[in-house]
């Protein structure tokens, strides 16, 4: 290969550099002064792997060499001396191969010339000398090591420092938030301890607040002092033992910077400020990876991620932290356990992977995925029982959500996340042309639908059954199994009517108290028009942790319970976590169910507008879609869009025919219309009669 004039760039084995992130990133989690690593497999870097370079210039040629390891050179196959950073390529055309070993972290490569540069160009392998392209991301100088990657972090102040008559202070920021706490004007010598509180009970537990931290004061310090651990908290109770003064305190917030390009605002001001909430939410728990909450877990599970990245696609649309988040939760082969060890979340990957394509249309980070679905996959075939379901075995976690439900035997929830996963193994094997495999999935996947209906599906009661032991069918209904086939397009228009009716509208029902599964079951009920409902169920269910003085949104909210009690679980008076990425759940109902912006081709090729009032007197907003933005406005009588660059379709229902200047509605029967969108970057000014009473 003859190079020309190229940026060089770190490159590693690829995945390699995500597998390392999620590694230092998990691995920071502490309680009570204790590190707390991961129960799940923690997958490692290749700690030994070869780059290979083949070209061919005029002239020899020097460059410089910057590994993160110990390395050596061969060229052609001979070593040579590279002790000194730098090194002189021969001329003509020759194999230039840099052995990087590191055993403890990322083996990684920057090589600089005039020429002749590292980049994805190059080739690389661990040690069984299958050459594949390297790794990169935005680390484009040698002093840039991606081991020194970190996120950027700006100076905070207090919102309120209250000072105790016994030299403690209490401090409240605000809200929730994350960094590193500071201390200024430290005088004397001794311990001082900061208690951490998601709320304020929490920061006044000395004995009892889930994190806290001892800071060493020795004579001579100096006064101004930044903890090296970053912590969530609203609150931080500071406290200096014997001989030791603070005179104030700051942090240094910590964060990911993203560009909010989703917006909404509406006549609803306390959906306004779910809205602002639940994005505050979303960006806190959005870091290096998505992580669940940032006090705790400080992980990354793969159902929590699999929200996450829906709700960036309305708010941020940052394609590179789901990127990250995916290769770091896949890890390496072999697959020996369910992603996290819960039997739900491995499904929850593939169908993830099957939304970051249809959202980016990034079909080339799917076909370096797609091996490792397959293997994913396989792993979850290989364990199914005689009726060809799934069922948890010895070392699975059947999670399904923070409820008390049964979770033995075949669980009907379970089926409808297996199907759909070999429903989209088989679209991406077509996708990449292997049809025998595509088909092969595709008739599992249909047989086991059949089955999912023949075994659990109940006709009196209008839903699937919960769970079916021991060859038994039991009479248990819960919404799970039913809002999730409604949302996967399982259900025909009859039992998508009983469904909300009887399951999801139906009181007797045990209720969802978790975000988690009420973004699952509000969507579903958007699927078939009942935005209504869900706005009342937002404005209660979220609304109402705001009464209670949310400033970003939790893991758990049950209206039942009362009090302190609200911040315990698992047994721990302040376990639970006020901070979750799974609580941002309406940033993205808002988005793509109001709104009603999605794509109608991968990656936004084409879209689809379907705006809904849903019981508010107007909106307006922007849904980032891929690389354009797409605005909204609606009120009862006027829809206004501005388009990007891609063709669009519009479906609107009105009481009478809309009308659109050089534009024209085709009618599709029961006051619904739909309008081709095909000038770029347009402004639509519609006239239109709001039917928010008509059924769809």
């Amino acid at each position: 290969m003859t190079y020309e004039q190229s940026q060089a760039t770190w490159i590693w084995y690829p995945g390699d550099f995500e597998i390392w992130l999620h590694r230092e990133v998990s691995i920071r989690r502490e309680e009570r002064g204790s590190v707390y690593p991961p129960f799940y497999r923690l997958d490692s870097p290749y700690g030994s792997v070869k780059f290979r370079c083949l070209y061919t210039i005029s002239q020899e040629e020097e460059v410089t060499i910057t590994a993160q390891g110990r390395y050596n050179v061969m060229i052609d196959g001979r070593m040579v001396p590279s002790d000194t950073g730098k090194l002189l390529l021969p001329a003509g055309m020759h194999t230039f191969i840099v052995s990087v070993v590191h055993e403890a972290g990322l083996p990684a490569l920057f090589v600089e010339g005039a020429t002749i540069a590292s980049n994805r160009s190059w080739s690389v392998t661990h040690g069984n000398w299958n050459w594949t392209t390297p790794g990169a991301w935005n680390f484009r100088t040698a002093e840039e090591r991606p081991s020194l990657y970190r996120l950027p972090t700006t100076r905070e102040e207090p919102a309120e420092v209250k000072r105790n008559a016994d030299g403690s202070l209490l401090v409240d920021f605000g809200k929730e938030t994350f960094g590193y706490m500071q201390l200024h004007g430290l005088v004397g010598e001794g311990t001082v301890s900061l208690y951490y509180g998601e709320s304020l009970e929490e920061a006044c537990s000395e004995t009892l607040c889930e994190t806290f931290d001892r800071i060493a004061v020795e004579a001579g310090d100096l006064p101004d002092y930044t903890h090296d651990k970053s912590k969530a908290f609203r609150y931080v109770n500071v406290v200096p033992g014997p001989g030791v003064k603070v005179g104030d305190v700051s942090m240094l917030y910590e964060y990911l910077p993203v560009e909010y390009r989703g917006q909404f605002r509406c006549s609803n001001e306390r959906i306004n400020r779910i809205y602002e909430v639940a994005a505050y939410t979303m960006h806190l728990t959005t870091r290096e990876l998505f992580l669940d909450g940032i006090k705790r877990d400080r992980w990354v599970w793969s159902g929590d991620a699999s929200q996450s990245y829906l709700i960036n696609y309305y708010l941020f649309f940052d394609e590179a932290v789901n990127r990250r988040t995916m290769i770091a939760l896949r890890g390496k082969d072999p697959v020996e356990a369910h992603l996290n060890t819960i039997l739900d979340y491995s499904f929850y990957w593939i169908i993830s992977l099957h939304d970051h394509y249809w959202y980016t249309g990034d079909v080339e980070f799917v076909r370096f995925l797609y091996p490792k679905m397959l293997s994913l996959l396989d792993f979850c075939r290989d364990r199914t029982n005689r009726s060809g379901m799934v069922e948890g075995l010895p070392g699975d976690w059947v999670f399904v959500d923070w409820a008390e439900i049964s979770k033995e035997g075949e669980l009907s929830f379970q089926q409808v996340l297996f199907c759909r996963s070999l429903e989209v193994a088989a679209g991406f094997a077509r996708l990449f042309g292997d049809e025998e495999l595509a088909e092969r999935l595709g008739a599992e996947a249909a047989v086991l639908r059949g089955q999912l209906f023949d075994v659990f599906w109940d006709e009196e009661r209008g839903g699937l059954l919960h769970h079916r032991v021991d060859g038994q069918v039991r009479p248990v209904m819960t919404r799970y199994a039913n809002m999730f086939a409604l949302l996967l397009g399982m259900l025909d228009e009859g039992q998508q009517r009983t469904v909300a009716q009887q399951v999801l509208k139906n009181d007797r029902v045990p209720p969802i108290t978790t975000p988690y599964m009420r973004f699952y079951e509000l969507a579903a009920l958007c699927e078939i028009g009942e935005q209504t409902h869900v706005l009342t169920e937002m404005e209660r269910y979220w609304g109402g942790m705001l009464d209670l003085g949310a400033t970003s949104f939790w893991e758990v909210y049950d209206p039942q319970v009362k009090g302190i009690a609200q911040y315990a679980m698992s047994g721990r008076p302040f376990a639970k976590s006020l901070c979750h990425a799974w609580g941002a759940g309406p940033v993205f109902l808002l988005g793509k169910y109001y709104m009603g912006v999605q794509p109608l081709e991968a990656g936004y090729a084409r879209f689809v507008i379907e705006p809904r009032l849903g019981g508010l007197d107007w909106f307006e907003g922007v849904v980032p879609a891929h690389r354009d933005n797409i605005r909204v406005y609606m009120d009862a009588m006027t829809l206004t869009i501005r388009t990007g660059g891609s063709p669009g379709l519009l479906r609107l229902t009105s009481r009478s025919e809309p009308s659109c200047p050089d534009a024209l509605f085709r009618h599709l029967g029961e006051n619904r219309y739909e309008l081709p969108l095909e000038k770029p970057d347009t402004k639509y000014v519609i006239a239109y009669v709001n039917a928010e009473s008509l059924t769809r």
